[in-house]
């Protein structure tokens, strides 16, 4: 797909492929390779292996009945193997067939994501990559959420995903997507992801993750929102991982126009999660909201959240609330608010601690067995009220929490 690439792109990135990134642990690219298996296109989704399909399920992705799907995307390894969609005014494609019907792709191609970022964006845009093309044109709401899984599953590759998300002035479009993999020793996923919110649009976007042990992810996305523009990021990742570091960034840049970021993290005896979410506002009434709720039971949180307030007359509140269970793990928690200007409306709360024994004593005397009574505490800790989420979203989100929360206990 080297018709996409620009030379300045290309110029910028060469520069940066040594750039290690400015948070997280560092990966050796040269570890990985690059190449897979080939695998052949779907035009039916169902025809996957039952193994494919039954580990898709578990990020919220479902194959044998797209009934309840307004459009399905998948990608194994490089390849895209299947998009489809069902409603009028609603695009799901591939990259790569979106720059063969879209000649003004190239206008958002790298434009909120900085390519030069560091050494994980030049990889992705120096090499051959593939991803998904989501657009909903004016004034269309989607009829259900539309689909993508992005699935891992050679070992040791490097897998490289570019993703373009557009809703157009006064459209809706809803999206769950599930990143997960095969069972396999180790691997590496580089997802770069843009999404351009135009005037009235609203974006629901929600991620569920389901890695392995030994896998490494480094997701780079960013989101531009016009005037009066919603988007909504729900990020899910509750089972293990080696390392995962990324920092979505939202820039408000319209007027009324507004972000809320919410998280849950659990992290594993042996995964390194650092995650945060960014809100810059540079429009007038832009408001910000950033709530994440993060368990470890051995591993390593790092909890970031940043919003910074150029202008007057916005608002932002960040809220970061960590579990520690058992002896051993780290929450590391750091908030930042950054106020440039008179007259803006910036507020944090963040807290990190055990379960307090009164409560687990309090419903044991009520019935229940310790184990259940810590359930029942950690179950309503991971509730986050998430305001504007479609029923069949928060349906899905509900269930992958508490596939989740099964195996937690």
């Amino acid at each position: 797909m080297s018709e996409m690439k620009t030379q300045s792109s290309r110029d910028l990135a060469e520069k940066a492929i040594g750039k290690a990134a400015a948070l997280g642990p560092d990966i050796d690219l040269s570890k990985y390779t690059g190449k897979s298996d080939e695998h052949d296109y779907h035009k039916d989704p169902s025809q996957m292996t039952p193994e494919e399909k039954a580990i898709m399920m578990k990020v919220g992705v479902v194959l044998d009945d797209l009934s309840q799907r307004t459009g399905t995307f998948i990608q194994q390894d490089q390849k895209p193997v299947h998009f489809s969609t069902v409603q009028e005014g609603v695009e799901v494609m591939s990259i790569s067939e979106a720059f063969k019907k879209h000649a003004w792709l190239g206008d958002y191609w790298w434009k909120a994501v900085k390519v030069d970022a560091d050494k994980y964006t030049a990889h992705v845009e120096l090499n051959e990559t593939d991803g998904y093309f989501i657009r909903t044109l004016p004034g269309v709401k989607t009829s259900f959420p539309v689909q993508a899984c992005l699935y891992l599953g050679h070992k040791q590759l490097a897998q490289r995903v570019h993703n373009v998300v557009i809703a157009e002035e006064g459209s809706e479009l809803h999206i769950i997507t599930g990143c997960t993999t095969h069972p396999m020793s180790a691997g590496l996923h580089l997802g770069v992801s843009e999404f351009y919110i135009k005037k009235g649009a609203k974006i629901t976007f929600t991620m569920i993750h389901n890695w392995a042990p030994e896998v490494e992810v480094r997701p780079r996305s960013v989101a531009i929102i016009e005037d009066d523009g919603i988007f909504l990021n729900n990020y899910v990742s509750m089972k293990p991982v080696h390392s995962m570091q990324m920092y979505p960034t939202a820039h408000c840049v319209g007027q009324n126009s507004i972000v809320r970021f919410n998280s849950v993290l659990v992290a594993p005896e042996g995964s390194h999660i650092d995650v945060g979410s960014r809100a810059i506002l540079d429009g007038k009434g832009a408001r910000a909201e950033i709530v994440s709720r993060t368990i470890t039971t051995g591993g390593t949180i790092i909890a970031r959240g940043d919003i910074q307030a150029n202008v007057p007359d916005v608002k932002g509140h960040l809220e970061c609330r960590g579990l520690i269970l058992g002896e051993k793990g780290v929450i590391h928690a750091i908030p930042e608010l950054i106020g440039r200007v008179a007259g803006v409306d910036l507020s944090h709360e963040a807290a990190v601690g055990k379960i307090a024994e009164e409560e687990v004593e309090y419903l044991m005397a009520r019935g229940l067995t310790r184990d259940k009574a810590t359930a029942m505490i950690v179950r309503g800790f991971l509730k986050v009220d998430i305001e504007g989420l479609p029923p069949e979203l928060e349906a899905e989100l509900k269930r992958a929490i508490e596939e989740s929360e099964e195996e937690l206990f």
